[in-house]
């Protein structure tokens, strides 16, 4: 087991790496100090039953109360969040007490921006339950809520007490949703590693098939970079906004299919890491032969053309949901960057005519 330290100007807390660690719980709690008398635990129904009976089984606290959520981005709304504020309010919790969230990065998301909310503030527990919530959205503190005219709009910083990230539950995980986690760890060797990508190169087949040698090391190595990004600017002023690459083409495929199953958020991310390299090539931050080196190990991962869900006639939808990212500071578009594996350029604006004929040229053959 790998404890990873998280200090922000914020709050200090420990990531905890490791495989079949959820059983430990209650020893971690009291380890870290952290005690409450009441919790509720929202649990995703994606998770494993037998997997949150033994976790049910080994802890007990004087009341706890249970939330079933169906993770879904149409389920990220205000509805899930006013649920469980209602749930708090009639069982009078204080701000001494606790959510415990064990799911995936939507269940996550949900449940700490209600913790953050609830009188301004009560304690969080993320256990995430998807290899792409432990490399990425259980780490930093971003919460939020969809809502019609875009992902993530309505949120906050807050971040947790605690988070356990246990690789067991990555076993229930369909191929699919590895690749979708897969595809945050490798935005980050992209942005900042090159040694982690030439890793990631090596021991592709490794990591997909959940070697624990190899998974345990990729989700680490990811971890420790997000740490790095977040301790240096943690409300995403400057630096963190490098953890946005590919976000800017993958939140507005999300959105322009309306979150269908069709494209999770993971392959959505695959597919903008692709289209912000491609970009990356038409801007000429990146030379030809590295360009071909991420082009390459991308087909490793055998993903469809984009032809597969839009047609040029959708190119409109797509850069109009750019247009309101929150990320944009004026009336252009601003894209993340490659200038090289492992580093970055963190302003490129472009008017939305040129993103249109981008997108028509270089995304669709």
């Amino acid at each position: 087991m790998k404890i990873l330290p998280i200090n922000t100007k914020s709050k200090r807390y420990n990531i905890y790496i490791g495989n079949n660690i959820v059983i430990k719980l209650p020893k971690i709690l009291k380890k870290e100090k952290i005690n409450f008398q009441k919790s509720l635990i929202v649990v995703d129904k994606n998770v494993p039953k037998n997997i949150f009976k033994k976790i049910k089984s080994r802890y007990h606290h004087n009341k706890k109360l249970l939330l079933s959520f169906n993770a879904s981005e149409k389920n990220k709304n205000f509805k899930y969040i006013n649920l469980i504020l209602e749930m708090l309010f009639k069982n009078n919790f204080t701000r001494n007490d606790a959510i415990i969230c064990i799911g995936g990065g939507i269940a996550g998301d949900v449940s700490s921006f209600a913790a953050s909310i609830y009188k301004r503030g009560l304690k969080f527990i993320n256990i995430p339950t998807t290899l792409l919530s432990q490399v990425d959205s259980s780490i930093g503190g971003k919460t939020g809520v969809n809502n019609k005219f875009g992902k993530n709009l309505i949120g906050s910083f807050y971040q947790p007490d605690l988070v356990v990230s246990d690789t067991i539950f990555l076993k229930s995980l369909p191929r699919r949703e590895i690749i979708c986690g897969y595809a945050e760890i490798l935005k980050h060797s992209l942005i900042n590693n090159k040694r982690l990508f030439h890793f990631l190169n090596n021991n592709l087949s490794n990591i997909l098939k959940l070697k624990k040698k190899f998974i345990e090391k990729a989700i680490l190595e990811s971890c420790k970079i997000k740490k790095e990004i977040i301790e240096l600017d943690e409300r995403e002023s400057n630096l963190r906004k490098s953890l946005n690459f590919g976000h800017t083409f993958g939140h507005a495929y999300e959105a322009s299919l309306n979150y269908s199953k069709k494209l999770n958020h993971g392959e959505a991310v695959l597919y903008g890491i692709l289209s912000a390299t491609k970009l990356s090539k038409k801007l000429k931050t990146l030379n030809n032969e590295e360009y071909q080196i991420i082009i390459e190990h991308l087909s490793k991962l055998k993903f469809d053309n984009l032809k597969k869900f839009f047609n040029k006639k959708d190119i409109d939808k797509i850069v109009r949901y750019m247009t309101v990212d929150k990320k944009n500071t004026s009336k252009k578009i601003n894209f993340i960057t490659l200038k090289k594996i492992g580093r970055y350029n963190l302003k490129n604006q472009l008017n939305p005519s040129e993103v249109r004929n981008f997108i028509k040229l270089n995304l669709f053959n």
